[in-house]
Parts: C-alpha cells; sequence; structure tokens
C-alpha cells in the first residue's frame, strides 16, 4: 500500500500545489491562458507524438479496443440520460450536460501521467488511442445533442463543418496522426529536435496537473446538485468497472490494454464538462461542483484502482 500512496502522492500533490497557488496568490482566471495554450498545443502533442511514433504499426490499428472502450463511455453516458431524462425528469440539454459529466473523463490531462506512472510506457499507445478518439467523439457528440435540445443556432451544414475542423485540428488528433506516419514510416527526428520533444513532454505531466488544479480553485463550488448521487459513483466506480467487464471478456486485449482503459475509465469528471456547459449557458454552476467533487473523492477511488492493477 505504502508503493501506492508514493505512487498517487506526486501525481495528486501537483494537483494540490496548484490549488493552493491558485488560493493564495489570487490571479485572474485569465493567468492560466498561455499555461493552457501550452499544454494542449505544445507538451501534451508532444507526448503523444513521442510515445506513438516508437510503436509497431499494427498496434496502432486496434479500433476494436476504442470501439470496446467508446461503448463503456457512451453506456455510462445513456444510463446517466435515461434517468436524468426520465427519473428526475430534466431538460434534454440539462440531462445531456450531466451524461457527459458522469462519461467524459479528465483522460486529457489526467490520464498520460496517471497511466504512465502505474503502468509504463506499454501503457502510451492504448492511452493515445483513447485520449484522441474518445476526445473526437465527445466533439461531435456534444454539439449534436445541444442541436437536437435547442441550444445551438448553427445550420446543419455550418455545425457539421465546424465539429470536422474541430477534430480535425486538434493537436492531440494531429500529433497522433504525426506519430503513426513517423511510425508507419520507420522515420526518426534529427537529434536535436528529438531533444525537443523529450524537453515537452517531460513538461506535459507535472504542468496539466498543476493547471487542473488552479482550475479547480478558480470554479469554487457554489451549489451540490441532488444529480450528483448518481453521477459521481457511475463516473468513478461503475465507468472502470464497465471497462473492466466489457475489455476482459472480450479476451482479444493485453492486460496492459484493459487497465489502461480502467484507469482512464476511473478518472474524475473532465474540466471541458463546465467548458461545454458554459457554452450552452446550461447547468454551469453544478458542472463545476461535480468536478471539484469528483476530483476530491478520485484520490481514493483512483488508490483503489491502482491497487487492483498491481499485481499486472
Amino acid at each position: 500500500m505504502a508503493d501506492i500512496v508514493g505512487l498517487l502522492l506526486p501525481f495528486f500533490g501537483l494537483i494540490f500545489i496548484g490549488y493552493g497557488a491558485a488560493r493564495i496568490t489570487k490571479q485572474p482566471v485569465e493567468a492560466m491562458g498561455w499555461l493552457n495554450t501550452f499544454i494542449i498545443y505544445a507538451a501534451l502533442p508532444a507526448l503523444f507524438f513521442k510515445l506513438v511514433s516508437k510503436t509497431p504499426v499494427e498496434e496502432l490499428a486496434r479500433m476494436d479496443f476504442v470501439a470496446a472502450s467508446l461503448a463503456c463511455t457512451y453506456g455510462i453516458f445513456l444510463l446517466v440520460f435515461l434517468i436524468g431524462r426520465f427519473v428526475r425528469k430534466n431538460s434534454f440539454a440539462e440531462t445531456t450536460i450531466q451524461s457527459f459529466a458522469a462519461s467524459y473523463g479528465n483522460i486529457g490531462y489526467m490520464g498520460p501521467g496517471l497511466a504512465l506512472l502505474a503502468l509504463g510506457e506499454k501503457a502510451a499507445v492504448p492511452v493515445a488511442l483513447i485520449v484522441c478518439l474518445e476526445n473526437a467523439a465527445h466533439f461531435i457528440v456534444a454539439p449534436a445533442m445541444m442541436a437536437v435540445a435547442g441550444g445551438d443556432k448553427r445550420s446543419t451544414a455550418r455545425l457539421a463543418l465546424d465539429v470536422a475542423r474541430k477534430v480535425i485540428t486538434h493537436p492531440f488528433i494531429v500529433s497522433v496522426i504525426a506519430g503513426f506516419l513517423a511510425a508507419s514510416l520507420s522515420w526518426q527526428p534529427p537529434e536535436a529536435v528529438q531533444r525537443l520533444v523529450d524537453y515537452l513532454a517531460q513538461s506535459a505531466a507535472p504542468c496539466a496537473l498543476f493547471a487542473m488544479g488552479v482550475t479547480l480553485a478558480l470554479r469554487p463550488m457554489k451549489r451540490v446538485p441532488v444529480e450528483i448521487s448518481y453521477i459521481v459513483p457511475a463516473k468513478l466506480i461503475l465507468h472502470p468497472l464497465a471497462a473492466y467487464l466489457v475489455l476482459s471478456s472480450l479476451g482479444r486485449f493485453e492486460p496492459v490494454w484493459i487497465y489502461s482503459a480502467v484507469l482512464l475509465a476511473a478518472l474524475p469528471t473532465a474540466t471541458n464538462v463546465f467548458v461545454i456547459g458554459q457554452q450552452y449557458h446550461v447547468w454551469q454552476e453544478r458542472a463545476s461542483a461535480t468536478i471539484l467533487i469528483s476530483t476530491m473523492l478520485s484520490v481514493f477511488t483512483l488508490t483503489g484502482v491502482v491497487y487492483f492493477i498491481q499485481p499486472f
């Protein structure tokens, strides 16, 4: 157990340092802009490129793995949507944000760092595939659902064009495609370029976790939604359990791939859920509360998940 605590302490420690720094210095939210830009456009893309470019091409084409992971994610999405819409009688738009809160984990900021710490570099490819393709799916599903709810006033053609542009140009997806091309061509960047990529990749996890702590501090909890009583258990317990049962039952994946999916499924609600709510003016404060509470409780649930996968 001491090994588990030693593994997770630096991870959550960076989040709490960011949280404390934001509380003490009281910098405005706008001060986070360039750090987030660095993380999204430089550090994390460099990490994905570095890991994917060194991977055999046949491992990068495991769409069966991605399909199984997405099925688990959107199974949870559908379950919570049905509860919110037909049991709680919430509006279509509110229920959509609630469903993302239960299924959209913080896979971009928290996923790569934790998976590499807990499982090693063999987890790099399944993590990169899940992060990129699940984010692509969310970029498509969120505006589509909000268009159905009437919260998105763009025409169908304009909506499709904007979504396609966002998916194709997202730095995570571009970096993985570049890594795939480098792997398929057996291309290695010049030593100076590789050193730059390494520097950026090494900064990805610390910067992302610090930024996440700052973001949590800048979005204080104003009220606790009733829906959190089923959203948080669905995200932190049911989602990783579903990932384990589905992927292990298929019998086609290495343990490190299964455990990578389980670990990413166990992550707390993504900060992007608040961004989606803010964009459409739906469930914003309660989304912020859900993110904060799920992140705090994930200290305990992730400890349990890491303990479970440690025999691997």
